[in-house]
């Protein structure tokens, strides 16, 4: 039975390294952000966040090139047989040079092999990071519905990124854990993103509203906690009477946590068709989650404007699944993973395009 003990037991000395820096890092701008730089809450504005997405752009684009090169460390091969073991293990879709083990060959094959991880990499990421979009719809539905002020949306977005860390972990680790062990996943995760794709395709964007009295996680928390009736500031938690009691805001912390836990359900998936590697989709998602919490101060004022991009994204679920479920026959005719990165910023840029081209009309817009 696989269980997160059996998959913490298989990294490598190379990979927890890699992974623990990588955690402190993401955890050290995290409290540079909130804890230092910003220590009261205040309304962010579109130049600040701005600045964060660019931040967050160019350390992707950093993570990028250290791959590029110095991507082999990552599962700490040092030679053909490690290589081979990790294309294998990890499904990586390149070609090694069996008939000559010369150093220059192993060389090759190992530049190959970094160019294709980080090309993993950068892909799994504009897919992330594209399918956030939706995720800020809904967070900022979430936010109206609940009637939080604006200058606390940066505190509960800090607190659900925590939080999504450790689910994507869990998510992502069991995920490719099991997907090595039953490949056939992958056709049942292809086929349930072509559903939900055509779904998004056929969904009308009507004004939509979270029910913030009968929402699953509302009635399960009043269930569990003493929830406090009115909004205490940026507080999660109160004392009264002797008793803790959780506010208001807590509770929009884990309606939004529940949330991140749907939209893994769709984005991870995703990320498969490209690599099961699950350090890469694991890279790949947190940097896009980070730069989610930028974003969001950044479009919640012009989404509008970007009205064909849920189409866009229906294409892009819809690409990714007939991808996972046919990679066998499209490997065959030569579609790469550059090739289905060139495929999937066209389906977005084509999608922003026609929105910008073909306005709403003022009456129509939400």
């Amino acid at each position: 039975m696989l269980t997160i003990q059996t998959i913490l037991l298989t990294i490598s000395s190379n990979e927890l390294i890699f992974f623990s820096v990588f955690i402190a890092f993401i955890l050290l701008v995290l409290l540079l952000d909130l804890g230092i730089l910003n220590r009261e809450n205040k309304i962010i504005g579109f130049k600040e966040a701005f600045l964060w997405t660019g931040l967050w752009l160019t350390c992707a684009f950093i993570f990028f090139i250290v791959i590029r090169f110095k991507g082999h460390l990552i599962h700490g091969i040092y030679s053909h047989q490690d290589l081979e073991n990790i294309v294998f293990l990890c499904k990586h879709k390149i070609q090694l040079n069996h008939t000559d083990l010369t150093p220059e060959v192993f060389e090759a094959n190992l530049r190959a092999y970094r160019n294709n991880l980080s090309i993993e990499f950068l892909t799994g990421y504009f897919i992330e990071y594209a399918l956030s979009v939706d995720n800020i719809f809904v967070i900022l539905l979430i936010f109206n519905s609940f009637g939080v002020r604006e200058r606390y949306f940066k505190r509960v977005l800090f607190w659900g990124v925590l939080g999504a860390l450790i689910m994507r972990f869990l998510f992502i680790f069991l995920g490719a854990t099991l997907i090595q062990h039953f490949s056939w996943l992958l056709y049942i995760f292809g086929a349930f993103l072509i559903f939900q794709g055509a779904k998004l395709a056929i969904k009308k964007n009507d004004n939509q509203k979270v029910d913030e009295k009968n929402h699953p996680v509302v009635r399960a928390a009043s269930k569990i906690f003493r929830v406090f009736p009115r909004y205490i500031g940026e507080r999660f938690f109160v004392r009264k009477d002797r008793k803790l009691w959780v506010t208001p805001l807590f509770i929009v912390l884990l309606v939004v946590e529940f949330s991140d836990v749907i939209f893994a359900v769709d984005s991870v998936p995703a990320i498969f068709a490209v690599t099961v590697d699950p350090f890469v989709v694991f890279f790949s998602n947190i940097f896009a989650i980070m730069g989610l919490r930028s974003m969001f101060f950044l479009l919640t004022n012009v989404m509008h404007l970007f009205h064909y991009l849920s189409k866009g994204l229906a294409v892009l679920l819809i690409f990714i699944g007939i991808k996972m479920c046919f990679h066998h026959t499209l490997e065959t005719w030569g579609l790469s993973n550059i090739t289905s990165l060139i495929i999937i910023l066209m389906i977005l840029g084509v999608s922003v395009a026609l929105s910008l081209l073909f306005p709403k009309k003022a009456s129509t817009i939400d």
